[in-house]
């Protein structure tokens, strides 16, 4: 009988972590979903709140001088005031294969989405006007002004200025 017992208590356990183990990788899995967006509908889910400052990276994962300044702009999405959306310019057949695995392994705890839009000369001008798609380039604005920076931020400390500067002039 205490041997049917154990048996029983050692199923039902392997049970309970065999689910717990289901349970973490689905919640892995929706850590890194990422929207895909055409640039009318990536401009209809920019954020607009009053007390933020929103900094807008353009990049992707093939990109070295994007890979390079990652870092700087993990670092200050972690400031209270300040929102980092990553603007993913990886190509949609890449988005399961390199993306996603790329978001997931570096633990990237920004908002990031894919741009899905072919139609690059209609939208890159209205980012900005004397933008040629050069990435990384990095738009920072708020509620009432906006600054494009089309070059890679070296430092944290370079980043965190320009945000820093771009808010005590608004």
């Amino acid at each position: 009988m205490i041997k049917r017992i154990l048996v029983l208590i050692i199923i039902c356990c392997v049970a309970c972590v065999d689910e717990k183990s289901k349970e973490k990788s689905a919640a892995e899995e929706v850590a890194v979903k990422i929207p895909t967006y055409n640039f009318e509908e990536l401009e209809k889910n920019l954020p607009t709140d009053q007390e933020k400052t929103y900094v807008v990276n353009f990049w992707a994962t093939w990109c070295a001088p994007c890979v390079e300044e990652l870092p700087h702009f993990l670092k200050l999405n972690n400031k209270e005031d300040v929102e980092v959306i990553l603007v993913s310019l990886d190509m949609p057949k890449m988005k399961e294969t390199q993306l996603i695995p790329f978001v997931k392994k570096r633990n990237i705890n920004a908002k990031v989405v894919l741009l899905d839009d072919p139609r690059s000369n209609v939208w890159i001008p209205k980012v900005d006007e004397n933008w040629d798609g050069a990435i990384p380039a990095t738009l920072i604005y708020n509620s009432k002004n906006r600054k494009f920076y089309p070059r890679k931020f070296d430092t944290y400390q370079d980043l965190l200025g320009e945000v820093e500067k771009f808010k005590n002039e608004n």
